[in-house]
């Protein structure tokens, strides 16, 4: 846990963009190491329920039952050490939210009941480690995340858009920190400077806009593990993988569909990822995507409530889906 803490507070004091990438870079590992994690196992913070699995699984039961929610399960990096804190805290008889320290379980309990207190306090920045957002927009808190979202979803009675600029996003190369502003812009630096052509490879495998999406995030996720994406071998160092996949001519070879076309590659493996936005939503996509599209995540233009977005995120669906298992106490 020290070491964690460390390199939390060394993100928050560092200047060079290298370290905090590499910081950040291990923070989002750990994040998709605990998603991808089927061997969690912990009682619950409020009743003796067991659950073994996936975190999401005892996340979403406390928030259910309890009413007690730390967040969605896939915002949360350290999350046996988050779970450790908050148990510590009750074990010792200490209220969560204003931490005073009460003399038996059963007047914390009403204690927390009565004030509404079964809940974080979003002012104690000793939480905000485990929160993968503070390790994604450096200076900014989630609470602060979350006011600027609810903030763009206020009505604004002046629809003069008259004056309205739009600032340009830059997308950032596959391979490099290279970064453009248009589509072609970064289309020709990937294919120039690295022999990557994504134009060609949808023509040839006929790509429709989703399988778009889901093989750049594939392709950003290898990267980012310094592994291969065409033969899947693993380095300890991203330089010595860009070498391989030059030296062995595997920037344009691609595993089986199977690999890659999943819908855990529907999300991205950064934040805001504006490439993703670079790839080209034509008619003849939508003529070669199947009639039945249930798979596929469809949100509406006119949802009013950023909460209700995100409860109901086709993440939140694939965790809950995923194949965790309660076990049920003796």
């Amino acid at each position: 846990m020290i070491y964690h803490i460390c390199t939390y507070l060394l993100l928050l004091i560092v200047d060079e963009p290298e370290h905090i990438r590499v910081l950040s870079e291990e923070v989002l590992e750990q994040q998709q190491k605990e998603r991808d994690d089927c061997y969690f196992h912990r009682l619950c913070l409020f009743c003796s329920e067991e659950f073994t699995g996936n975190r999401a699984c005892l996340l979403n039961h406390m928030a259910r039952e309890h009413s007690f929610s730390i967040g969605l399960p896939d915002n949360i990096v350290y999350c046996n050490e988050f779970l450790d804190m908050l148990q510590y805290k009750l074990d010792n008889l200490q209220c969560l939210y204003c931490e005073k320290i009460f003399r038996d379980k059963s007047t914390l309990k009403d204690h927390m009941r009565k004030k509404a207190h079964r809940r974080i306090n979003a002012n104690n920045h000793v939480y905000d480690r485990f929160y993968v957002i503070n390790y994604l927009e450096l200076g900014k808190t989630w609470e602060e995340v979350q006011s600027e979202d609810d903030r763009e979803l206020v009505d604004v009675e002046d629809d003069d858009w008259s004056d309205w600029e739009a600032h340009p996003v830059s997308a950032v190369c596959l391979f490099c920190d290279h970064q453009s502003e248009t589509m072609d812009q970064i289309y020709t630096h990937m294919k120039d400077s690295h022999g990557f052509d994504l134009h060609n490879l949808k023509m040839e495998l006929n790509l429709n806009f989703y399988q778009q999406v889901k093989l750049v995030n594939y392709i950003r996720r290898q990267i980012h593990q310094s592994r291969c994406y065409g033969c899947q071998k693993k380095f300890d160092f991203r330089a010595d993988m860009m070498d391989h996949i030059i030296s062995e001519g595997h920037v344009m070879k691609l595993p089986e569909t199977s690999t890659w076309d999943q819908p855990q590659y529907y999300f991205p493996t950064y934040e805001n990822d504006a490439l993703l936005c670079t790839l080209s939503d034509s008619n003849d996509d939508e003529d070669n995507e199947p009639c039945h599209n249930e798979d596929i995540p469809v949100i509406a233009e006119d949802i009013s409530d950023l909460r209700v977005l995100k409860q109901n995120s086709v993440l939140n669906q694939l965790l809950k889906n995923r194949g965790c298992f309660r076990k049920d106490d003796a």
